[in-house]
């Protein structure tokens, strides 16, 4: 009896070490994503653009790594160009994408849902055509880019991981975009609860004519939150390339991890880190339908393919239900600033 209950505690033990890296590598552009829209929306700005964002962010990273691959001719890679290069040229594109959408619903104050949804539209559109034309350009066969240089070299985990036994594989196997992303979210946190720059950013958001009348720039805080979560959402566009696709990019590939990057947010009541243990949730439900017997029977594995579905649903309809002031949305979000009516 003893034995037989070893056994299953060494064979549960052995699926969470292969499991575990997976959720977290399906989890993290989940928490670039819902990180990104956190801080956008403590500005009162509720960004639906964050799926074309995180599209553009590795489309970008994409091209930049093309071009930088292509441009050796055979060379050896400088270690920091192959991973700076891909990088700077995500966060710019994700900044272009956050600079659009700031023009248009804090300058022009354009109607928020609209203009995240035509955001969205155009960063799937602009990633395709431009993944559609770098296809082209390298006349394969099969509808993908292979950028195995760069992500071998994005994928590179700390040198003693696999020293560590299965502590190394599944805390320190991962490249260094995800303990970034990591990093980022548990500042931002810090940041909106600690800081006062978090303190007039939560004022902005809250009631931005009382932030104003305190002498708050709430347009210019408005802008850094939007320009910054785009940057960092854009990093799981990036992330999901490079690592966890290892370095393939093939059109409409991304899915909707960035639908559930904004669901996210809600479930997480606006705590960036908290989604650090929420994403790997989220990330586990994801890749769960592998894990599960189906048999023959395909019927069975679409159902477990609802599984993140159904919980989000069922996350979003109890968060909704929660009356504590500090669980609920900023009074402003959605709402566009007239100062003239202040």
């Amino acid at each position: 009896m003893s034995g037989g209950l070893g056994g299953f505690f060494a064979a549960f033990f052995t699926f969470i070490v292969s499991f575990f890296p997976r959720a977290v590598m399906q989890g993290i552009p989940l928490l670039a994503g819902s990180t990104g829209e956190t801080i956008t929306e403590k500005s009162g700005h509720l960004n639906l653009g964050i799926p074309g964002i995180m599209y553009v962010g590795g489309i970008s990273g994409v091209i930049g790594a093309f071009f930088y691959e292509n441009s050796l001719h055979g060379a050896e890679p400088n270690n920091f160009l192959i991973l700076f290069i891909p990088f700077m040229a995500c966060l710019l594109g994700s900044l272009l994408m956050g600079l659009i959408y700031s023009l248009l619903t804090v300058t022009f104050r354009a109607n928020q849902n609209v203009a995240g949804l035509a955001l969205t539209t155009f960063g799937v559109g602009f990633g395709n055509f431009f993944g559609g034309s770098l296809i082209k350009l390298v006349d394969t066969e099969i509808p993908s880019i292979a950028l195995s240089l760069t992500s071998s070299h994005f994928r590179q985990s700390l040198p003693f991981a696999e020293k560590l036994g299965w502590f190394g594989k599944m805390f320190l196997s991962y490249g260094f975009v995800a303990y970034l992303v990591i990093v980022l979210a548990f500042t931002a946190a810090f940041v909106i609860k600690r800081t006062r720059v978090g303190l007039n950013l939560r004022a902005v958001g809250e009631n931005p004519a009382t932030a104003d009348a305190a002498g708050i720039n709430v347009n210019c805080y408005k802008y850094i939150a939007t320009a910054l979560g785009s940057m960092i959402a854009g990093l799981g566009g990036l992330y999901y390339v490079m690592d966890y696709a290892n370095g393939v990019w093939s059109n409409d590939a991304f899915g909707d991890r960035g639908w559930l990057a904004i669901a996210l947010v809600i479930f997480t009541v606006w705590k960036p880190n908290v989604s650090v243990f929420a994403s790997i949730l989220f990330g586990g439900l994801y890749i769960l339908n592998n894990y599960l017997p189906t048999g023959t029977n395909l019927a069975i594995k679409e159902l477990y393919n609802m599984i993140p579905y159904v919980v989000t649903l069922i996350v979003l309809i109890i968060s909704s239900m929660k009356k504590k002031r500090e669980n609920q949305p900023p009074q402003s979000l959605g709402l566009p600033y007239f100062r003239e009516d202040r």
